[in-house]
């Protein structure tokens, strides 16, 4: 069975993974000239990623290159003293197991996985899909598949493709949120310096094997921003208006925009589609659900999605229409609450009053001052909040030892 993937990024190698151990024959394809290394911001693994990992036998590999950010600096905006925080209890309220690392380094671990077994055709992109599964492409000759899936993230191609245009399936959840490569003098490994204040937040943060540090900036906006996609003067003009006056140290971060070499700027959004499947076509990963990007464990919840996507193709011998119809109803679950979960994240990460940065920062600092073991027990009371994902089930296909 033929299966063609687009994107190369998360979801696309983890699924391409496992459907070759599946026994499928898999291709997939990216618009990109090669792996990209988009100087991406850090994404969590909560447990059942990284349960899916040590499946795949990468797991030590992830450890390895793990950020290791475990304390945060924040001033709060008008006030001198700091808020000291150990993120290392603040985190082991979401989960017993989880680690940060590197959206650029996670997606070569995953590539490396899989490459061997897998066709990839780098700098293309798909122009059209046929209801027979005929795809036609920009560069490569038209071929036939049985399954094509869209693993291409928030703004994917096949999506437009299939379900339509973007404008029409996502939800504005008030923020949004952008990523600088900054000089790593700015940023000592281990440590985050930020600074928050009323509809405003940025921080800055690197590892020891990185050759920068990373500004990520997250703002509230009542409105989506009138802006092209592609116009990134226009996109770091409006992050300069959003921070303007907030701090001299924030002033001279905001003069790296435009000296870096990589920069990304995106609303805060989530897809709101009741299902994931067309005849031929389905979708995983952001390209189907985005909770909302950095608020709501969309990287975790994309390598769940593609595990159970390869397992239920498999246990449908190739049926797609049944295994299509099987995965949703797996992942309909943990989609729903990491959507709910993804708007009061969004919330609470960037607080509309002076009231709501005070209680973030105290709260913060309390949690942190708590011994481990009272707020790690404190949060298993709640796995609808954010011990939501320590509580996602990763299925047993009876997949091949790798």
């Amino acid at each position: 069975m033929r299966v063609l993937i687009s994107g190369a990024s998360i979801a696309g190698p983890v699924l391409a993974f496992w459907l070759t151990r599946h026994g499928f024959d898999v291709t997939v394809v990216e618009r990109a000239a090669t792996l990209r290394k988009t100087g991406g911001h850090a994404v969590d693994l909560f447990r059942p990623a990284m349960e899916i990992s040590a499946k795949m036998g990468v797991l030590p590999r992830i450890e390895a290159l793990a950020t290791g950010t475990d304390r945060l600096t924040l001033y709060r905006e008008g006030r001198p003293q700091p808020t000291e925080v150990d993120l290392t209890k603040l985190v082991g309220i979401a989960s017993d197991r989880h680690v940060e690392i590197m959206r650029d380094d996670l997606s070569e671990i995953y590539y490396d996985a899989g490459r061997d077994d897998v066709e990839y055709l780098f700098g293309d992109s798909i122009t059209a899909i046929e209801p027979d599964g005929e795809v036609t492409f920009e560069r490569s000759p038209a071929r036939s598949f049985d399954v094509i899936v869209g693993a291409d993230g928030l703004h994917s191609n096949v999506r437009r493709l299939v379900f339509g245009e973007e404008a029409g399936l996502t939800r504005f959840i008030g923020g949004y949120l952008a990523v600088v490569s900054a000089p790593k003098t700015l940023a000592v490994p281990g440590e985050m310096l930020g600074h928050i204040g009323v509809g405003r937040l940025v921080a800055v943060y690197t590892a020891d094997h990185l050759d920068d540090a990373r500004l990520v900036f997250m703002f509230r906006s009542k409105e989506e921003l009138d802006y092209d996609y592609r116009d990134a003067l226009r996109q770091k003009e409006l992050l300069r208006d959003a921070f303007a006056g907030m701090h001299p140290q924030v002033d001279d971060w905001l003069g790296e925009i435009d000296r870096t070499p990589t920069f990304y700027f995106d609303a805060i959004s989530q897809l709101r589609m009741n299902i994931w499947s067309r005849r031929r076509v389905t979708l995983v990963g952001d390209a189907g659900y985005c909770p909302g990007p950095a608020v709501g464990g969309s990287t975790s919840l994309a390598v769940l999605g593609a595990y159970v996507l390869a397992g239920e193709l498999a246990r449908a011998d190739g049926d797609h229409l049944r295994a299509f119809a099987a995965y949703e109803l797996q992942m309909r679950e943990p989609v729903y609450r990491s959507r709910s979960f993804a708007r009061g994240a969004a919330r609470t990460i960037i607080p509309g009053s002076r009231a709501g940065v005070w209680a973030l920062t105290r709260g913060v600092e309390l949690i942190s001052l708590m011994p481990g073991s009272l707020s790690r027990s404190l949060a298993r009371l709640n796995t609808k909040g954010v011990r939501m994902y320590d509580s996602m089930r990763v299925p047993d296909y009876g997949e091949v030892e790798v």
